[in-house]
């Protein structure tokens, strides 16, 4: 049974369990494509419909991969997307960027 909730003072409604993405493309050792889209297609079947990124997490990959699972069934994703992290070409942090042109960037 999905336990339903509006997030914040929107009309968006969420299930209450969410899925954060982070690990499947950086940060918690290798990453399998092909099982990272299998357990995205997964958790939307058993009712999560919530799901967290940011465009630091492997450069754009994890955005991208979110795209490759969701992209036949877009309407039925709640998607939070994170910017203001800035990295380096070798994964280095670089700071934090809030100006309004690297809002522009990260939405794009």
């Amino acid at each position: 049974m999905k336990k339903l909730t509006t997030l914040g003072h929107s009309s968006l409604t969420v299930n209450r369990i969410g899925l954060g993405c982070m690990g499947m493309s950086e940060f918690y050792g290798a990453f399998d494509e092909k099982e990272s889209i299998h357990t995205l297609e997964k958790a939307l079947d058993l009712g999560v419909n919530f799901f967290d990124t940011a465009d630091m997490y492997g450069w754009g990959a994890n955005e991208r991969l979110l795209g490759k699972a969701f992209k036949n069934r877009r309407e039925e994703v709640i998607l939070a997307t994170k910017f203001a992290v800035m990295r380096g070409p070798n994964g280095e942090f670089l700071g934090l960027n809030g100006k309004p042109e690297y809002i522009r960037k990260a939405c794009e």
